[in-house]
């Protein structure tokens, strides 16, 4: 027996000593030999499936990791980082492109219409992209350069919609053939935590389309008066709840998106968990909407919209929310009655069932249309 137990204590030594060793010097490689540090392998995914919007790296670039991609796309999903275009061929019916014509995509987003309309504007057709968001902009230029669109067909331009008039002016251009105007905030947006929009993963309560400029919801939601922000989520949200809320979330100071998500589900202990969770998504939306003030500057593109058509441009807007919509209906309709426009959309353009099934987010996207009179009434 004590010959089995100085076996034991040789084994465990040798093991420690061997240890010691092994986390003491590096594993050398004999193909450096320009004394550089040991390669190392990139960070695996953490789990099959991961939560973090920042593991997703596979996803982040679908044309090297393709078939992960196209997964999540049948699952009828959008890849994290990435934008599904909606309604791409009601738009491309409506706006008419031909070749040699002009464009303005006034919410370039991750590109998708922008790409379509190019392709078929082509030879001599050009596309102004307008997008408020400095960071997403810059991916965007970068793809679509690299698809080919120089200078001559494609120009970024960082300003929301509202900056039209000022972007043609300052190109010398007098007007375009197309304008198209995707409203509200792009899957990019929504699926990173480090903007604020979404209480799906947690983040800093943020929701600027520019975070270099204003203030973050979590500032406004801070400051704000219960009367003002009950006004705020009837107004752009269509919130049944909005007085109840108002004065449980006016001036409370959440940081996170998290915090504000359970703010709201505690303010309305006697409602049902689904009930719960729309009134959750209402208030982000009536929130990230004063945070950018974009009923604003929609009601300036809408203005300035016919003086930036040529005789004959068409027109599409894509809206979200039922307060966008009734903006775009009247305006379109009361252009009409001017003599501004030719014709618009008498009824409302929807997502076909297919085009739902495979991309949920686009259960509310509503499609209007309006042409430029060939004559225009000053």
């Amino acid at each position: 027996m004590v010959w089995w137990l100085k076996i034991l204590a040789g084994m465990r030594a040798f093991g420690q000593v061997r240890d010691s060793r092994m986390s003491a010097e590096p594993v050398p490689n004999p193909g450096d030999t320009s004394g550089r540090s040991p390669h190392r392998r990139r960070r695996r995914y953490a789990g099959k499936y991961p939560r973090r919007f920042d593991e997703k790296y596979k996803e982040h670039d679908p044309q090297r990791y393709s078939g992960i991609a196209a997964k999540v796309l049948a699952s009828g999903k959008t890849p994290a980082g990435t934008h599904r275009p909606i309604m791409v061929s009601e738009i491309l019916k409506v706006l008419e492109p031909k070749p040699g014509e002009g464009a303005a995509d006034c919410t370039l987003g991750y590109g998708g219409h922008a790409q379509e309309l190019l392709a078929r504007m082509q030879p001599g057709g050009w596309l102004l992209g307008l997008d408020a968001d400095p960071i997403e902009i810059l991916k965007t230029e970068s793809r679509l350069r690299a698809l080919g669109y120089g200078p001559n067909s494609f120009t970024a331009h960082r300003t929301n919609f509202a900056g039209l008039t000022k972007v043609l002016a300052a190109g010398g251009v007098p007007g375009v053939d197309m304008v198209l105007a995707d409203l509200g905030v792009s899957s990019m947006q929504l699926d990173d935590p480090a903007r604020g929009f979404s209480f799906k993963h947690e983040g800093l309560l943020d929701m600027r389309l520019n975070p270099n400029r204003g203030q973050p919801a979590s500032a406004l939601l801070a400051k704000i008066a219960p009367l003002a922000l009950a006004t705020l989520l009837a107004e752009n949200a269509d919130e049944p709840r909005a007085d109840l809320l108002a004065q449980a979330l006016a001036g409370r100071r959440c940081q996170t998106t998290t915090e504000l998500a359970r703010a709201v589900r505690a303010a309305l202990p006697q409602i049902e968990s689904a009930e719960q969770e729309l009134s959750v998504r209402r208030v982000f939306q009536a929130l990230r909407i004063a945070v950018n003030d974009e009923f604003s500057a929609l009601d300036a593109l809408l203005r300035q919209l016919p003086h930036c058509l040529n005789p004959g441009g068409r027109a599409a807007i894509l809206t979200f929310h039922s307060g966008e919509d009734r903006r775009v209906k009247k305006t379109f309709e009361a252009g009409v009655r001017a003599g501004w426009y030719s014709d618009c959309a008498r009824e409302v353009i929807r997502p076909t069932g297919d085009e739902r099934h495979a991309n949920p987010r686009s259960a509310a996207a509503k499609l209007r249309w309006a042409r430029r009179s060939e004559v225009l009434i000053s």
